[in-house]
């Protein structure tokens, strides 16, 4: 081992204590279903902000961002546009009201479980069919983040890969297991931190040792003038309506993310949810604006000092940091890839895991059981996922890894339309919610099918609009919700 991989080695096992270490801490506070699922609602607003942002963009914005503008230019920041603006609605128009709705819903803590109580589901079917969608697209996500660690150890330390897999694994899993959501959420502040500061850094630096960011943009007109552009892409073609609109509709996701949402059912006050708001979409845009300012910079340094392109254009933020920093610097920022992954997958487990233990077996099996019985059932099923999502996570190029492409606007569109309508509508009613859940979810899985044409268009786009058709028609052709249902929501407007 070099002293430079021996650098960068010590900075990840440091990194790696520290996380441990806030686990250990939250464990200690951990005592009831509360507090394991969403940390007693105790969350600030720094914490709660933070910790939806980095829960949110996971690898993908260290990755994925840098390596779609590195390969597109200006266009990404379409795709960076609907994301903040997505961000910033999310937090405006559902935060507070579902913070309070779960609250009067008899203190639901799962998103399926505010379904129920909404609706005063006594079947639970709406739960259950809730909590199944949630399982299903959250194990090729949680898959897809452990992939994606694999990849990161074997890069940087030439790991096998089935090794680099199981270390990863076992980080995530660690403090998730014992800490819950506390774990969670402290980790994701710190690692929301490490991952702007990491996007912004990398490529000041590196624009500094080509001539500043004028020098930059120069470079970028010399090699290719359609990379500055918005309305054509990289081969001057113009840019059709389908594809702005898809790159904008990536927005409209946030309203369905549960692990997204769960931050704001954990927040400490309503009036804290503003300043939350502000801190989340400040993070959103700087951390967005420097992972497109990583493939710019990216593209000016592989054309300026590298013979060859990059093979992989989303390796490009791991080039960068290479090329531009001392090597225990290299490790601190490579650790912010690190930290997306990680604070993206504890995420999704604890909604996983959530929704076994509240949706599932309580419901199911042991309406009685008590909050330490639930709390280890959660527990267990964080292991229980955590080994089918390894699995999967063994093959890289595994098939049920394609669903990942479209799992985000899944959940946009059996879940958003649903949540946002039930915060603000009172005709809804418990079948036009379930229609909206299941319309939702197949118009996605069947529109990724196929292609051409207006079938071109980002799946969420369609999932959307015949979910929320699906609601409201439904409710209204329904029976009028019961004076039960009325008093809850107008309680809930009482208390905002």
């Amino acid at each position: 081992m070099t002293d430079n991989n021996l650098a960068i080695y010590a900075t990840f096992v440091v990194y790696l204590i520290v996380m441990l270490g806030i686990g250990f801490y939250a464990y200690r506070r951990t005592s009831n279903s509360s507090d394991y699922f969403l940390g007693g609602r105790s969350l600030g607003p720094w914490p709660a902000a933070l910790s939806a942002g980095a829960s949110d963009m996971s690898g993908w914005l260290l990755l994925g961002l840098p390596g779609y503008a590195y390969a597109s230019g200006f266009e990404a920041f379409w795709l960076a546009g609907g994301l903040l603006a997505g961000t910033w609605a999310n937090w405006l128009f559902a935060a507070k009201r579902l913070r309070t709705y779960s609250i009067v819903a008899n203190d639901s803590l799962t998103l399926p479980e505010y379904f129920a109580n909404r609706f005063r589901d006594n079947s639970r079917l709406l739960q259950v069919i809730s909590a199944f969608f949630i399982l299903l697209f959250f194990l090729f996500y949680t898959s897809s983040g452990l992939v994606a660690g694999g990849k990161l150890f074997e890069s940087v330390f030439g790991m096998d890969y089935s090794i680099a897999v199981i270390v990863g694994t076992v980080c995530v899993v660690s403090y998730t297991l014992f800490g819950g959501f506390l774990a969670v959420s402290w980790t994701d502040l710190i690692q929301g931190l490490l991952m702007a500061a990491a996007l912004l850094i990398v490529p000041v630096m590196v624009m500094q040792m080509d001539g500043g960011w004028n020098a930059m943009f120069e470079s970028l007109r010399e090699l290719n003038p359609q990379l500055l552009t918005l309305f054509n892409d990289k081969d001057g073609n113009a840019l059709s309506w389908i594809s702005i609109v898809s790159l904008v509709a990536w927005g409209l996701g946030y309203f369905g993310q549960p692990h997204i949402l769960a931050r704001f059912k954990a927040s400490r006050s309503n009036e804290e949810i503003p300043t939350a708001r502000r801190i989340a979409v400040i993070w959103s845009g700087l951390s967005m604006a420097g992972a497109i300012g990583v493939g710019l910079a990216g593209l000016v340094y592989v054309n300026g000092h590298m013979s060859g392109d990059v093979s992989d254009g989303e390796k490009i933020f791991m080039v960068l940091v290479n090329a531009a920093f001392h090597p225990v610097i290299a490790g601190i920022l490579l650790a912010a890839i690190l930290a997306a992954i990680m604070s993206t997958a504890d995420s999704q487990l604890l909604v996983s895991s959530s929704a076994l233990a509240e949706d599932f077996y309580k419901k199911l099996f042991r309406p009685n059981a008590g909050p330490t019985e639930i709390v280890n059932v959660g527990r267990a099923a964080v292991l229980v996922l955590s080994v089918v999502a390894l699995m999967l996570a063994f093959n890289p190029d595994s098939s049920v890894l394609n669903l990942v492409s479209y799992a985000w606007a899944g959940f946009g569109a059996a879940f958003g339309p649903a949540l946002l309508l039930s915060l603000y509508w009172p005709r809804m009613t418990r079948n036009g919610a379930l229609a909206g859940i299941v319309v939702g979810a197949l118009t996605v899985v069947i529109w990724k099918q196929l292609s051409g044409g207006l079938f071109d268009l980002y799946e969420i786009v369609p999932g959307i609009l015949f979910a929320t058709l699906a609601v409201v028609l439904v409710s209204l052709f329904d029976a009028e919700p019961g004076e039960e249902i009325r008093a809850q929501h107008n309680n809930m407007l009482e208390k905002l």
